[in-house]
């Protein structure tokens, strides 16, 4: 089953970052940005998402996290990850402690920060090529590979 979307709900998932990319991802939200007039929007619930947004290296305390969250969105989903740390060549990367970000992103956006100037125009491209029915992502199998 494939899906043509135009709004795209995003529940994020701090994995052990600095806190640099949330104040970017919150820089977003402002009246500025606004990245709710371009259908996109920050969800407090898994259930209500179409994405998984996470930030940071993956710790291992965040892992079993990031995969529940994963498993709680319904398909047809999207794994985003956001900053290099998440894209697994941040500086925490070779941490004791780090599972090397998330696999298989569906949408990566870098940056340490990604600057909103630099990630909304991904965001952008992302909606307009989904919106338009040029690609339509796939369902992912419940089953699939976990987010991490």
């Amino acid at each position: 089953m494939s899906k043509s979307i135009r709004a795209l709900h995003i529940r994020h998932v701090d994995a052990g970052s600095c806190n640099g990319c949330e104040q970017e991802l919150t820089a977003l939200t402002s009246g500025y940005y606004d990245i709710q007039r371009h259908g996109i929007d920050l969800v407090a619930s898994p259930r209500h998402a179409d994405a998984l947004l996470v930030t940071g290296p993956v710790t291992d305390t965040m892992a079993l996290a990031v995969k529940k969250v994963w498993e709680a969105i319904p398909s047809p989903k999207l794994r985003i990850a956001f900053g290099d740390c998440a894209l697994g060549c941040g500086v925490f990367q070779n941490g004791y402690a780090s599972e090397g970000g998330v696999k298989e992103a569906d949408l990566e956006i870098p940056g340490c920060p990604p600057e909103p100037e630099m990630a909304l125009p991904i965001l952008r491209d992302w909606m307009r090529t989904h919106r338009s029915g040029q690609k339509a992502y796939s369902e992912i199998a419940p089953d699939s590979q976990s987010a991490v």
